[in-house]
Formats: structure tokens, sequence, C-alpha cells
């Protein structure tokens, strides 16, 4: 199973009714044969398997892992700076295609919805 490099780029939210390409996620990780993150090659590149927040506010900016405990999957941050963990609402249950939304919890904040905007290999 090879990784992939997803893209996700802020969607259509309350008070941003235009969404913003400016920020989003680029997520490293191995999807399966139809789309889902797959927990078993997960597993075997762990370390690999990378997250990276992008925002024009250096402030907003943060790199961890894509990190995977019971049913669910976060974003892990290392550094106090970028905040801590964000939760994918229901990573496991999606599909990732091109097109498709995903939710994500910023702790303290309101959940985003996102697009995917690109899927390659890495």
């Amino acid at each position: 199973m090879s990784l992939r490099r997803i893209t996700l780029q802020l969607a259509r939210n309350p008070g941003l009714p235009a969404g913003d390409p400016e920020q989003g996620y680029i997520i490293i990780a191995p999807l399966d044969a139809d789309g889902h993150l797959d927990v078993e090659a997960w597993k075997a590149e762990r370390k690999a398997c990378r997250v990276y927040r992008f925002h024009p506010d250096p402030a907003e900016k943060a790199d961890g892992w894509l990190t995977h405990r019971g049913q669910n999957w976060l974003f892990h941050y290392d550094e106090e700076s970028e905040g801590d963990d964000e939760a994918a609402f229901r990573f496991g249950a999606h599909v990732f295609r091109e097109g498709e939304y995903i939710t994500i919890d910023h702790p303290g904040r309101s959940a985003l919805t996102y697009k995917v905007t690109d899927i390659s290999p890495v």
C-alpha cells in the first residue's frame, strides 16, 4: 500500500461563504482501494503519516502526525504553540476522493468543513 498526499482546503463555512483555499491541511496517509484510511497500512507506515496545517497567518501553521486511537483519527502536534490535538470527525468512515467534504474539530473553536481538492501519490 502506497502513501497518498491528501490536500484539504477550507470549504464554505459560517462567515466564509466562499471558503478559503489558503487555509487547510496536507495529510500523508495510506488509503485502501475504496478510498478509506487504511488502519493496518497506517500501523506499518506510522512514522511517515504526517499532517501539515497551512494558513496565511504563520502562527496558525503547524505540522504533526496522523494518529489513530480506538475508532478516532487525530492530528497530533507535539509543540505547545501548535495547539491541542485536532479530531477528524468520522475520518474512518469517510471516502477520500476529490470533491468530498471533511469536518475537523478545532479545540476551543467551532468545527470547520474542508474539501478534498487533491489526492496524489507520495
